[in-house]
């Protein structure tokens, strides 16, 4: 059995049916427009059709997740001993006394999400790495939930085992074993979930809140400039807050630090547990493409992490400085895609591909010497997914990328946004489909 094969086959029981499954797609929409799958204000994008993953697919995840894992391992520690390689990064003062900073247990980075070009086994190209403020997990569950109930699923259902990747309440697990390093001695944490209000996702943070409470936590949303720092311990209202699920993305963090000392002060000195660490912002920015493919930075690996890492990470150099870097942008414009080093949601990403030689050149003039990047364009790999037009089926090839969600460094599941365009994202004309797992009965 391969994904292909569950492709065709449930590609072949939608088209058996046209009407009724049309008629259940319809109900599907209306169940996910009043559901919690709701980014920025709006019900998520989908399609009448998971994405079909094998147990096979699943351990390839995995050992990706293992290895890079390892390699993310080596990069803080270098980070954390030499100066020179701080360097690289060329981080504020703020940002790298916080990266510094004891944190309180082992892992570096409790939560990414790591996203992929996948075309099965060994042929995958990684797009993104996200470690703090990785989101979507909500979005992911609850259209699979949904999706699993629907006529075409139950239909397959009758041949295999499905079922999806549940990430909301095993992340509560996680943290609290984390926290237990952290400080074993407090039976039950307050928990508060942090980001600024204008940024975060409401109802994924919701999902999360509840879960907490579900579990036997006392839990909060909390915007950060509504914690205080006082004799020694972090307050919401009159809460006491032993552990922060930190959503705020570090950009943002040291952008308006001034904002929330209290927080900062409290991260320093310790008195919360905070997941994750500012430390995971070093392999969050997108500099860390290019540094992983500097000579000296290769050292630190064995041969197989090289070979991956030479293989998996797309060629990527600043935008900047000789000229002839900026002609040979221009010039290849089909080659290369542009991005800024640490924004996200695609903020500011654009493909040559996308533009006249013309529009182009007005892209990179904006960009030159602009804390951009430039990285070799990796084709998306594509699959056939079912599409609805006036009642009738069509079957329309969507390329897409696959997030790797990984907890404590151990897969959790994933999240895949599928597109037509060049860039696929939540800036862009884009849908989300669930991951399920299929397995034969």
């Amino acid at each position: 059995m391969d994904s292909q094969k569950l492709i065709d086959q449930y590609i072949e029981i939608v088209k058996s049916d046209e009407d009724t499954f049309y008629r259940d797609y319809l109900e599907t929409v209306d169940k996910v427009e009043n559901s919690s799958a709701i980014y920025k204000g709006k019900p998520v994008p989908f399609l009448y059709q998971p994405m079909f993953f094998t147990k096979k697919d699943i351990e390839t995840f995995e050992s990706i997740g293992r290895t890079l894992m390892s390699i993310t391992n080596k990069v803080v520690s270098k980070y954390k001993e030499s100066p020179e390689f701080r360097k690289k990064f060329g981080y504020s003062k703020l940002l790298e006394e916080l990266i510094l900073a004891d944190h309180g247990y082992d892992v570096s980075v409790p939560i990414g999400r790591f996203d992929i070009f996948y075309g099965g086994g060994d042929n995958f190209k990684f797009c993104e790495l996200n470690t703090d403020g990785s989101s979507a997990m909500n979005e992911d569950n609850t259209i699979a939930r949904i999706l699993l109930e629907t006529k075409a699923i139950e239909k397959m259902k009758e041949n295999y085992e499905i079922r999806y990747f549940e990430l909301i309440y095993k992340w509560v697990d996680e943290s609290i074993s984390i926290f237990r390093e952290f400080n074993p001695s407090i039976e039950k944490p307050n928990v508060a979930i942090v980001d600024f209000e204008e940024s975060g996702t409401p109802y994924e943070f919701e999902e999360f809140r509840k879960a907490y409470v579900n579990k036997g936590y006392n839990a909060v949303i909390a915007d950060p400039r509504e914690l205080k720092y006082t004799n020694g311990a972090l307050y919401y209202n009159d809460m006491k807050i032993d552990l922060v699920y930190r959503r705020i993305v570090t950009r943002e963090l040291i952008d308006r630090s001034d904002e929330i000392q209290d927080f900062i002060n409290a991260y320093k000195d310790k008195a919360v547990c905070v997941i994750g660490p500012i430390k995971s912002q070093i392999m969050h920015n997108k500099i860390i493409f290019k540094i992983l493919h500097d000579e000296d930075v290769l050292e630190m690996f064995t041969e197989d992490e090289k070979e991956y890492i030479k293989k998996h990470i797309p060629y990527t150099k600043e935008f900047k400085g000789d000229k002839e870097v900026y002609d040979e942008v221009l010039k290849n414009k089909d080659k290369y895609i542009i991005k800024p080093t640490d924004l996200y949601a695609s903020k500011g990403v654009y493909a040559g591909r996308d533009f006249t030689l013309d529009e182009w050149k007005e892209k990179l003039d904006k960009c030159w010497n602009n804390d951009y990047l430039y990285q070799e364009y990796c084709v998306p790999f594509t699959r056939d997914f079912v599409e609805f037009e006036d009642g009738k089926v069509k079957v329309s090839k969507f390329g897409h990328i696959i997030g790797l969600f990984m907890y404590n460094e151990k897969l959790a599941g994933m999240y895949t946004r599928v597109g037509k365009n060049s860039i696929i994202s939540g800036v862009t004309d884009y849908y989300t489909v669930p991951n399920v797992l299929v397995e034969g009965k």
